[in-house]
């Protein structure tokens, strides 16, 4: 199962209505989110975290940490905010589809012979 969540180490104060249209335009409704910072998660651990600052992840929070390179739309046009949308959405769609590749392995290791 995945279960994501999502929080930045300078989160803005709202967020950007260009990022609202440009997922709205998605049919995803960010009408009762907030930005979030780390400390929001609490103690939580997570499997796998993915950095898209230049922040170093907090060792405590996860050991398998990924860096995508993916640009703050904050102050981009609506039209650069759906591009760095859809990028991400790529990333993420890739990032399931290993996990679950990862989930689903035949475990190889050699079996001991009787």
């Amino acid at each position: 199962m995945i279960i994501p969540a999502s929080a930045g180490f300078t989160p803005a104060s709202r967020v950007a209505p260009d990022t609202i249209r440009a997922m709205a335009a998605k049919n995803i409704n960010l009408k009762d989110h907030f930005p979030k910072g780390i400390k929001h998660l609490g103690r939580a651990k997570f499997d796998v975290v993915i950095n898209m600052a230049d922040f170093p992840v907090p060792e405590d929070l996860c050991r398998d940490v990924r860096s995508w390179d993916v640009a703050d739309p904050v102050y981009m046009n609506f039209e650069d905010h759906c591009i760095v949308r859809d990028e991400i959405e790529r990333l993420v769609m890739l990032l399931i589809l290993e996990l679950r590749k990862e989930q689903h392995a035949p475990n190889l290791r050699p079996q001991p012979s009787r």
